[in-house]
């Protein structure tokens, strides 16, 4: 097994030991804010409550996506000390299935660790792992190029690898319709003010357990949403950009095998 795949192997361990690693809450259908301006004239300063016409957008944002179709996405997560995981890729909100490039950069000289991900809401299938093919020819197995798992339950009681809690994140950034805007108007939600991502002037939202949101200022569209994990040790960034359509098609069954089948060559590589 190479550095590289030692690295993905320790940081998976050390995941799936952490207790009950999971979202501040997954569902984020009634946790997200929108962008659109105070009323027109009033003088605002960060920290005040949303407005009615923010409710109203807020309630509408995860709608949103899934009418825009999709997005590109890039998902920041400062695991431990001196090493980032980032996810590169993009969405089908309307169908929930994504593919992505994951990194693992080190600051301590190791060499990144690169592998290819899809996803469904119940399957993650994991490509370009070194030793795969040399593994599966030592046992006589056919050649693949994914190995696919089911998506650890959020409430698993050893903790969810956080692998997983990405894929929730972005999964649940979309529903079928809006929410009813009152309920956004008592939750101590708040604006921030105004700053620019990707060349775009978004309004921040602070949600009252912290986490925060930025959105468009022109369309309303969902650009980035940040969420602590329960354990408090590091945040989850999820960048959107280029909303619209996409078509995703997930790997076959001929490019794939399931972990459960070779769960020792599974464990071996880090999956």
């Amino acid at each position: 097994m190479s550095a590289g795949d030692s690295a993905w192997a320790a940081y998976a361990a050390g995941m799936r030991s952490r207790a009950r690693l999971v979202l501040l809450a997954l569902g984020l259908a009634a946790v997200l804010t929108a962008g659109c301006t105070a009323d027109a004239g009033v003088p605002r300063a960060p920290g005040d409550r949303v407005s009615s016409e923010e409710a109203t957008a807020l309630a509408d944002l995860l709608h949103r996506n899934r009418q825009e179709g999709g997005a590109d996405f890039v998902v920041t997560a400062p695991y431990s000390t001196g090493a980032v995981l980032t996810l590169t890729g993009e969405i089908d909100f309307r169908h929930s299935v994504g593919r992505a490039q994951a990194v693992t950069t080190f600051t301590d000289g190791r060499p990144d660790d690169t592998r290819t991900v899809f996803f469904s809401p119940k399957d993650l299938w994991i490509g370009d792992v070194r030793g795969l093919t040399a593994a599966l020819t030592r046992v006589g197995l056919p050649k693949v190029a994914y190995l696919r798992r089911p998506l650890t339950a959020p409430d698993a009681a050893a903790g969810t690898p956080l692998m997983d809690v990405i894929v929730r994140i972005l999964v649940n950034l979309s529903a079928p319709s809006g929410d009813d805007a009152r309920d956004f108007l008592a939750t101590g939600y708040t604006w921030q003010g105004q700053r620019s991502i990707d060349s775009r002037l978004a309004s921040l939202f602070r949600l009252h357990d912290g986490r925060t949101v930025a959105v468009a200022t022109t369309g309303n569209l969902l650009l980035q949403y940040v969420t602590p994990l329960v354990d408090g040790s590091f945040d989850v960034t999820v960048t959107l950009s280029d909303h619209g359509p996409r078509a995703i098609d997930l790997p076959s069954a001929g490019e794939t095998a399931a972990v459960a089948d070779h769960q020792a060559i599974a464990t071996a590589l880090g999956i």
